[in-house]
């Protein structure tokens, strides 16, 4: 049963369920104020992950609520940030689960140049942070371009004047890509241009321009303000092809001026800056062509003038060739004889040798050679017969080695138990030992050690040495203590512990 179905017992007015009058007033507010202009500055900003965005737009007395949804974050003019002030279109709603009433924006404005400029700032910082302004990062351009691509408004005088100065100063190849350069869908076509350039092949249909130039006339602060767009800026920082921003002019500043490789001024002077000047390379070639000319005959006179000093300094050929004629001569005279005398020699030495090879020669050798092999067998069976003996001695080397590892051994230990005791005994007399132990030395003034009470009396300085450090004291005169009685007693030290040796302590 509905509540407005039961009348109240002293009232013939129904009675509304919440629901009902949550939603009665919904379409009172959203029937009253279905288009609604609102002034306020941002707070709250919250970018949901399914697209929606949710604020509060507040002033110095008053906040109300605010939500985009997705369909609608996409054309905003301005990008939602807390401490933005805005001028935003919409509706007025109420939110029946909650009971609080929202508007639902459908556009964004900012509220003056000083907004718009406060968030470019934000923007700046952000990408300067980034590392995208920095000079390093910057190509440089290319000295001769072969195609110039353009990005700017095709029916404005902007691309008369840069075709008009390329065409005087470089003849080349111009790709012109039309955009807006206003507007809300400016700085996105932008983008797209600037990111169609880089996808061209280079070599194919349509050439791949070596440089790009973006190019706009001047206007206010909201005519440039699509080139200062976050996306635009991005793309243009990540441009493989050198790109130089020409917007508005030299006083006008806009955030692709920062990313881009090279500011222009003006864009006729991007045009100068992205082409030469072809009549002075011309004249520039001419005169490296004269000078090199130049150059060159003076290298070549030069070393003419070197070579025909040195010619004259030199003798003439027939002088250096007559002593060699005549060494030459007197060895040819003398070559028969040294022949003749030559084959002699080789013949007496072959006669020598003939000699050796004659049957007579070779059997004493074959007899030389049998009696050492007699010699040799007969030895052989004499060592033969001592190999037993030898054996047997061997045999004895195994008990030899023990004895000795256990003789060396035995040394081993009386050395080292020597040297334990040395050690014990070098402990024993260190002078600071018993300084360790809790006692302390006790020297005078003049640094001398003192031996005896008698040697100190009433107000002496002393110095009391300890194993940590020195301590300054003065004698007081008094009578020591009685007998019996009991000094307090000192925090005991920990004893430094020591490795046990194999054999008792002596000390």
């Amino acid at each position: 049963m509905r509540m407005t179905d039961v009348a109240a017992p002293d009232s013939n007015a129904p009675a509304y369920s919440v629901s009902e009058l949550a939603f009665a007033l919904k379409r009172t507010l959203e029937d009253r104020y279905g288009f609604v202009r609102l002034r306020g500055e941002l707070s709250k900003v919250t970018h949901h992950g399914n697209g929606h965005v949710y604020l509060t737009i507040k002033d110095d007395k008053a906040a109300i609520d605010g939500v985009i949804w997705k369909g609608s974050v996409r054309g905003l003019g301005v990008r939602p940030e807390h401490g933005l002030e805005v001028i935003v279109t919409g509706k007025i709603t109420t939110y029946p689960a909650g009971s609080r009433y929202q508007i639902v924006i459908d556009s964004m404005e900012a509220a003056g140049v000083g907004a718009l400029l406060a968030q470019l700032e934000r923007l700046k910082a952000k990408l300067a942070g980034e590392g995208l302004f920095e000079a390093s990062r910057k190509r440089p351009l290319p000295t001769m371009p072969a195609v110039v691509g353009v990005i700017t408004s095709p029916t404005g005088a902007v691309i008369r004047d840069i075709l008009h100065r390329i065409r005087e100063r470089w003849p080349c190849h111009v790709l012109v890509w039309p955009v807006v350069v206003q507007g809300d869908q400016a700085a996105a076509q932008v983008a797209g241009a600037i990111r169609g350039f880089n996808a061209l092949t280079p070599g194919g249909a349509v050439p791949r321009p070596d440089i790009i130039i973006v190019a706009r006339g001047g206007g206010s602060v909201e005519d440039l303000w699509a080139f200062n767009d976050e996306t635009l800026a991005r793309t243009a920082a990540a441009s493989d092809i050198p790109l130089i921003s020409a917007v508005g002019h030299e006083t006008d500043t806009t955030l692709i001026d920062f990313v881009s490789d090279r500011r222009a001024p003006t864009p006729t002077a991007a045009a100068e800056i992205a082409t030469p000047v072809l009549g002075e390379l011309r004249a520039l070639v001419s005169d490296y062509d004269r000078r090199l000319n130049r150059s060159g005959a003076r290298l070549i006179e030069d070393r003419r003038t070197r070579l025909l000093s040195a010619a004259r300094a030199l003798p003439r050929p027939a002088d250096l060739l007559a002593l060699a004629q005549q060494r030459f001569d007197i060895a040819a005279g003398r070559l028969d004889a040294a022949l003749g005398r030559n084959t002699a020699v080789h013949a007496q030495a072959l006669l020598r040798v003939t000699a050796r090879l004659s049957p007579q020669a070779l059997g004493r050798q074959r007899q030389v050679k049998a009696d050492r092999l007699t010699d040799l067998s007969r030895r052989l069976d004499l060592a033969a017969r001592r190999a037993p003996d030898r054996v047997a001695e061997h045999a004895r080397l195994p008990a030899l080695w023990t004895r000795l590892n256990a003789a060396g051994d035995r040394r081993l230990r009386r050395d080292e138990d020597r040297l334990t005791n040395l050690e014990k005994l070098r402990q024993s007399l260190n002078p600071r030992r018993p300084l360790d132990l809790g006692f302390a030395l006790v020297r005078k003034a003049d640094r001398s050690i003192v031996r005896s009470a008698a040697s100190l009396g009433p107000g002496d300085w002393v110095s009391l040495q300890f194993g940590d450090g020195d301590r300054n004291a003065v004698i007081d005169g008094g009578e020591a203590p009685a007998e019996g009685m009991v000094a307090p007693p000192k925090p005991a030290r920990p004893k430094p512990t020591t490795p046990k040796p194999d054999q008792g302590d002596l000390f």
